[in-house]
């Protein structure tokens, strides 16, 4: 079957296309720009932007399915970009899906959609959205999960994903921004010993595709969102020194209060404004916020009704990250 992946040049993105791929698939990637990655592999790109309603519906066509990756990430930024990629965008991904008879669309979410602050220990989807978030990131998120899920009906079925912290070789974002932090000084941890989630990068990739079937074997999962992780929660401190082992990179962890890094994530905010600086504030309120608090999910219902089971566990995981490093050094 042909299969659009939005955002099929992203890191993400990349591996679901290639899982499709080695099942006899056909991935269409669908970016702004040459995805590198993806060259030679044969698996076709087509180029647009998703906040171009046209250039959507052009990408969709001759399609069964969409897997819908494509958003913007990150804890600092112009509300009204978010709004136009995560909002508008999914809405028009939703449209072209019913103009061109596409019956099932997969949305990658975000766990950060029911985290309005305070510790998360083992919650499942019950777990409501908040009335206020601290960030466009998780708000425009939220947003966006919820159109898909009310999309979900006769033409078109819908589920909704929400991987936590997705890391593993080739990772442009997590990793790099560690690693980043890392090498300029001590990390400093408002919740050094809270325990999170985290998945890696072939079990995420590999739910979306678990997911895309179930929309055929499943009615149950019809409009709903599923928490995605490897199901084994760690220590911040712990994963972040693992992780940046694993990249050759050693690390000193320093815990400061939750109270100090929520007042430093309101002033650096206010700052930034206040200066018009470009970029991202060292920290946010929205990150400090993250930084402090517990958040790890129950994933009964995926397994359930999704037959998702994390085959890579975090070691496992780790270990092929480290090597992937030592390859490209």
């Amino acid at each position: 079957m042909r299969v659009l992946v939005t955002g099929g040049g992203g890191f993400l993105g990349q591996a679901i296309c290639r899982q499709l791929q080695a099942r006899g698939d056909e991935p269409i990637a669908f970016q702004r720009s040459a995805a590198t990655a993806l060259a030679g592999t044969g698996i076709e790109e087509r180029r647009g932007d998703i906040r171009d309603a046209g250039q959507v519906r052009d990408a969709v066509r001759d399609c069964q399915a969409v897997i819908h990756t494509a958003g913007k990430a990150g804890a600092w930024g112009d509300p009204a970009l978010y709004r136009a990629i995560n909002v508008e965008g999914t809405h028009h991904v939703i449209n072209a899906c019913r103009e061109q008879a596409v019956g099932r669309l997969v949305f990658t979410s975000s766990p950060s959609v029911a985290h309005g602050g305070g510790d998360i220990e083992g919650a499942d989807e019950s777990l409501p959205y908040p009335a206020h978030y601290a960030a466009p990131y998780p708000e425009t998120k939220a947003l966006a999960e919820q159109a898909v899920m009310a999309a979900d009906g006769p033409g078109l079925r819908t589920v909704s994903l929400r991987p936590h912290l997705v890391w593993g070789p080739g990772d442009n974002h997590l990793l790099p921004r560690l690693i980043e932090r890392a090498r300029n000084g001590p990390l400093r941890l408002p919740g050094a010993d809270k325990l999170i989630d985290t998945v890696y990068i072939d079990n995420a990739a590999r739910a979306h595709l678990l997911a895309l079937d179930a929309l055929d074997a499943n009615p149950g999962c019809h409009g709903k969102a599923y928490f995605i992780s490897n199901g084994e929660p760690w220590p911040q401190a712990r994963i972040m020194t693992a992780l940046l082992r694993a990249a050759g990179v050693e690390v000193t962890i320093r815990t400061i209060p939750p109270r100090l890094a929520a007042a430093a994530g309101r002033l650096t905010e206010w700052w930034w404004k206040r200066q018009r600086r470009q970029g991202e504030p060292p920290v946010t309120r929205w990150a400090a916020e993250q930084l402090s608090t517990a958040h790890w999910y129950d994933i009964g219902a995926a397994r359930r009704d999704l037959g998702y089971t994390p085959e890579i566990t975090i070691e496992q995981g780790l270990e092929r990250l480290a090597a992937a490093f030592r390859e490209d050094a």
